[in-house]
Formats: structure tokens, sequence, C-alpha cells
């Protein structure tokens, strides 16, 4: 609300969405079958000691606490350390581990949560184990009621027919043989489809036109910088 603020939000419609909702809809599915799952962000349901142990536990902090906090002011940096928080598939405490085949027999399906709070309380309960399971989705969610949380407006994004693309040559590579027949030598592939984040705030490191919202994706893939 404050017009000095890196994450201000001009917009009262725009505030009561993205920082006040503590409901929404998630899409999934397929180009052809796109379903809509709600979900409970409940970011005001006594979640603010996790999301601030979250920073607390981060890599960053166990490497250098006073930088750490004394960067927790800039929203650039709070959302990639929580990117990094939401998944544990780093073996740095994160709250949910990634899982997209075999069985779910002894854990929670991915399928099955409808909401963060119960992940979030899961995660303190059990001492800050990563909760089994999440998928791109569960991710998401939950890394959107940490960051509108923490005061930084937050929205999922869906895309379908999502190119994932692993050499970085901004294509999808797929080999045949001289008859034509695929060739299962390449590493790109396309989901179904995927869902991330989005955070709204300044950006004075790259100029007033990149002001808006941010991208930020807690789905564990490959690392980037580290």
């Amino acid at each position: 609300w404050f017009s000095g603020d890196d994450v201000y939000m001009s917009n009262e419609n725009e505030r009561q969405e993205y920082v006040l909702n503590e409901n929404g809809i998630i899409f999934v599915g397929n180009a052809r079958y796109i379903e809509a799952r709600g979900w409970y962000y409940g970011q005001f349901q006594d979640l603010l000691n996790i999301c601030l142990t979250m920073l607390d536990l981060s890599l960053y902090y166990r490497q250098d606490p006073a930088m750490d906090v004394s960067r927790r002011g800039d929203p650039k940096y709070v959302g990639r350390v929580i990117s990094s928080m939401i998944n544990g598939n780093d073996n740095d405490n994160g709250v949910l581990l990634g899982k997209w085949q075999g069985s779910f027999h002894s854990h929670e399906n991915p399928s099955r949560w409808d909401g963060s709070v119960v992940i979030l309380k899961k995660w303190r309960q059990d001492n800050y184990r990563p909760v089994q399971y999440g998928q791109c989705w569960v991710f998401a969610g939950v890394m959107c009621t940490v960051l509108r949380c923490l005061g930084i407006p937050t929205r999922l994004v869906s895309n379908f027919n999502s190119a994932h693309d692993v050499d970085r040559n901004l294509s999808i590579d797929k080999y045949y043989d001289s008859s034509g027949r695929s060739l299962n030598i390449g590493k790109d592939s396309t989901w179904d489809y995927h869902v991330w984040n989005e955070s709204w705030f300044i950006r004075p490191d790259l100029g007033r036109p990149y002001n808006g919202w941010q991208v930020l994706d807690a789905t564990p893939q490959e690392q980037s910088r580290g």
C-alpha cells in the first residue's frame, strides 16, 4: 500500500486479488482438457513464523547470516531464497519433495493436496523435513502462500504444452533415423502443463521498463547459477 515500497501495487482490485485473497484456482490438465482446481492459500492463518523460519533455514542464511538478513528488504532476493526453499530436492530442508513417477502409496499423492496451510504446518511438525510429495502446481501454490504472507503480491501462471529446453538452444529437438523412426536420444520434452509464480515488484537493477510481474519458479529442475 505504501507508494515508496518496492512491492507497491497501485490498483486496489489487484491488491485484493494478489495480496489479500486466501482462495484461488489453479489450472492444470492439458491443452484440450483444462481442469480448474481450487486451492486454499491461507496466508493469514498463523503462518508468519513458519515463513520466517524458512528464511533462517536457507543455505543463503547459513552461509552468511549477516548478509542474508541485510537483504531481506529486497523482494528480488527474498523471492530467490523462497523459490529455493519451497522444494527440498537440493537437501536444504525445503518444504516439499518432488516426485513425478512411481508409487505414492507410502506418502501423499500430489493430486490430493488442496491447500498450502496443511503442508506448511506438517513441514514444521516434522521438524522441517520435506513433505512428500509435490509437483509443479503444489510448489506454486505453497510459494504463493509464503510470498503473500511476507507481503509480496504473487499470482500463479499455468502454461499448456510447456516446453522443457534442456540444452537451452530455444528449440525442442527430436531425432529420427533415415527411415523416419523416432530416436530416443534427445533430452528435450514438452509437458502437458507447467505452473509457476509471478510476483509484483520494481527492478531498479534492470530499469523502469522491467518493473511489474517477475517470474519465479519453485519446481526443481536444472540448477541456475548454483
